[in-house]
């Protein structure tokens, strides 16, 4: 018996039902879908006084990781700006670096902000830690690089959206563990957390309805873990099994009450309170897997929109304050 779900915000679901259904997703299904979810560079740029350069690094076992780095055209050469470190989603199986890009463009356009986002390798090409070691290595390079970036290392911020968040919150983990670099924050967009699957919201959308079943979350997760035991799995890969929660950057996370996501979400931010940090948690009525990325007109998702920016404009502020109260510091001890 199909377990009933919260309804669907009545803006949302009217634009919902203009879409394609959710699809039952496999290996040849994936084949064929892949090509539609990327996103050109200069789509997701028109109309945006950036700066783009495109690297190449090496990535974690020698072959090459590409990353874009967005900067505002109206940037002070003098001054050193906030990082995004973006992480796109895609279930971990498709997408690419400029997928849901728009979501970091607003920070750029809003602090100045550096936006930096990974071209990770997708599964089941790349299993196991393979995917957020990717994102790790390139988070690394950038806080290496920061200065001649012009990015202040006090203010760099990893994001991304479904499985971006869930590879961010896997490389707030790593970069705890090992001794950095340090974060300001973590924002977690209907992260995609748990490769349990088994939460009463992940059984609400079992079959349908919205544009992330289930099902399909099943299939990203084995296209991840590949032959990985169950027993097995790190938490880095699935943060939310993470043992400790402790001594992470301060988090945004949100989610909609329509979603398969919506309880690990939730359970996430209640973890990481339960052990003494900070999470900022959002629930938003109605929303859908992904509403604010695919719909953002809608005005549920022109505020979800908002609440995080808000959010984000709070945390680098008082980053930056204690970055200069430091440097005022040390002039009188000079």
């Amino acid at each position: 018996m199909a377990l009933p779900h919260p309804p669907f915000d009545p803006e949302l679901g009217t634009l919902l039902a203009g879409m394609p259904p959710a699809v039952d997703l496999d290996v040849q299904m994936l084949a064929q879908i892949r090509p539609f979810a990327v996103t050109p560079a200069e789509t997701a740029l028109d109309g945006r006084a950036v700066n783009r350069r495109e690297v190449s690094i090496i990535g974690p076992d020698g072959a090459p990781l590409a990353l874009s780095i967005i900067s505002s055209t109206a940037s002070d050469r003098g001054a050193a700006v906030p990082c995004v470190y973006w992480m796109h989603g895609g279930g971990m199986v498709m997408g690419d670096r400029y997928s849901q890009i728009d979501i970091p463009l607003d920070w750029l356009e809003t602090f100045g902000a550096t936006v930096i986002s990974v071209e990770y390798r997708l599964a089941p090409e790349s299993t196991g830690t393979g995917l957020v070691e990717d994102c790790y290595h390139g988070l690394r390079w950038v806080a290496e690089h920061a200065d001649e970036l012009g990015i202040d290392p006090a203010r760099i911020v990893v994001a991304g959206a479904s499985a971006g968040g869930g590879l961010a919150a896997g490389v707030a983990l790593m970069a705890r563990d090992r001794g950095g670099p340090a974060l300001a924050a973590q924002v977690l967009i209907c992260p995609m957390l748990d490769h349990r699957n088994d939460t009463v919201s992940s059984r609400q959308y079992a079959g349908g309805p919205g544009v992330w079943t289930r099902e399909m979350n099943e299939f990203g997760w084995r296209s991840v873990l590949g032959d990985t035991d169950a027993a097995d799995v790190p938490g880095y890969v699935s943060p939310a099994i993470a043992d400790d929660l402790s001594g992470l950057p301060a988090a945004y996370i949100d989610a909609g009450t329509s979603e398969a996501f919506r309880d690990e979400d939730v359970a996430y931010a209640g973890r990481i309170w339960s052990v003494g940090g900070q999470a900022e948690l959002h629930v938003w009525a109605g929303g859908f897997h992904g509403f604010d990325a695919l719909f953002p007109q809608a005005r549920v998702s022109a505020e979800a929109r908002r609440t995080r920016t808000g959010w984000l404009a709070r945390v680098l502020n008082a980053a930056g304050a204690q970055t200069s109260a430091r440097a005022d510091g040390q002039g009188v001890r000079a």
